[in-house]
């Protein structure tokens, strides 16, 4: 069963390299860079989430997969909930972890924009000064040196160009409740409890509005669960995986 997994904002596919190691045994792993990060090319589309959906259901064509578990963190989940959209039959489940289906609110779209022009002007520093102590918990910050450092190389490899696109793209996102009513597979539901981004309370929203949903709070994560607490992350996955068979 293959599991495509789509990174978070500013980072890449490298954050789930915990995901890979631990998950290969379940399933087929797939973990794409999202456009202009890692690997990938930025292209010269316009700023959507629809677009980096069509490029996760290219490359489902392009690895010969039908049907797919798709699962997305924070950016990710906001790519997965546009693929449910516009590619619904290409999902036999769907993994929503610490991301959001409300729209951004004018501010949050105000300050996407201030970030993305900030970046392009040479302003890399923003990410560091202003995203990166967002995404990560309490308890990271406190105890975790090493994930906080982990997180913060992977911050500063962000190209400006994909961070300004991205940021642009996650802006213009329509509200996506109407799509998760309509999904018919099973999905599951990630948030730590510590995410200040994407608190729990957006979580159960996302719950209550998919017919067959479960909901998992990982203790003790922010909003990057899958990299500060990755053996719970992996064992709710492993087990949402073999839940489908």
């Amino acid at each position: 069963m293959p599991l495509v997994l789509l990174h978070a904002f500013p980072l890449s596919s490298a954050m789930w390299l915990a995901q890979r190691e631990a998950l290969a045994g379940e399933c087929r792993v797939i973990t794409p860079d999202l456009r202009g990060f890692g690997g990938s090319r930025l292209g010269d589309e316009d700023p959507s989430v629809d677009a980096m959906a069509d490029d996760v259901a290219r490359l489902l064509d392009d690895e010969g997969v039908e049907r797919a578990v798709v699962g997305g963190l924070s950016m990710g989940g906001y790519v997965t909930m546009a693929l449910c959209r516009r590619h619904p039959d290409r999902l036999m489940g769907a993994i929503f972890a610490d991301t959001k289906a409300s729209a951004d609110t004018e501010a949050a779209r105000a300050n996407r924009e201030r970030i993305a022009a900030a970046v392009l002007n040479g302003g890399a520093g923003v990410l560091l000064d202003d995203v990166l102590p967002t995404l990560i918990g309490t308890t990271t910050k406190q105890r975790r040196g090493m994930v906080v450092g982990r997180v913060r190389g992977l911050v500063q490899a962000a190209p400006p160009g994909a961070v300004a696109w991205a940021q642009r793209a996650m802006a213009g996102r329509p509200d996506s409740f109407e799509t998760l009513r309509a999904l018919d597979v099973p999905v599951l539901v990630v948030v730590g409890d510590e995410d200040e981004l994407s608190p729990p309370s957006d979580a159960e929203a996302m719950a209550q509005a998919v017919p067959e949903a479960k909901l998992a709070v990982i203790e003790k994560a922010g909003h990057l669960s899958a990299i500060e607490q990755p053996e719970a992350f992996n064992a709710v996955v492993a087990e949402f995986v073999r839940s489908l068979r």
